[in-house]
């Protein structure tokens, strides 16, 4: 598992996060444009650097390279699945993009 990145404990960042959050309402930007509704009430919010943090560390803090998505288009958009315990499969996530 990769080791969290110290970026995403800072205090700059928490705010850039919450500006970035209500700039977007509370909900998930891709699910907004297919027409659904994916909030702070029905699902999990993450936020997301359209350019990526690793490749494009210079954008990490410009709100313009930031949008929410819900926890499932993230997962989507990085190439990862969430899959429920029960279907006994490995839920594949890094653990340093949870950020409560």
């Amino acid at each position: 598992m990769k080791e969290a990145n110290p970026f995403y404990s800072s205090p700059e960042w928490k705010k850039l996060r919450l500006e970035a959050l209500a700039r977007d309402n509370y909900e998930c930007v891709w699910c907004r444009e297919e027409g659904k509704l994916s909030n702070k009430v029905n699902a999990v919010l993450e936020v997301d650097h359209i350019l990526e943090l690793d490749d494009y560390p210079e954008h990490a803090l410009d709100l313009d390279n930031l949008r929410t998505l819900c926890k499932a288009c993230h997962n989507k958009r990085h190439g990862r699945f969430q899959f429920r315990e029960k279907d006994r499969k490995k839920i594949a996530f890094r653990e340093d993009e949870w950020w409560g």
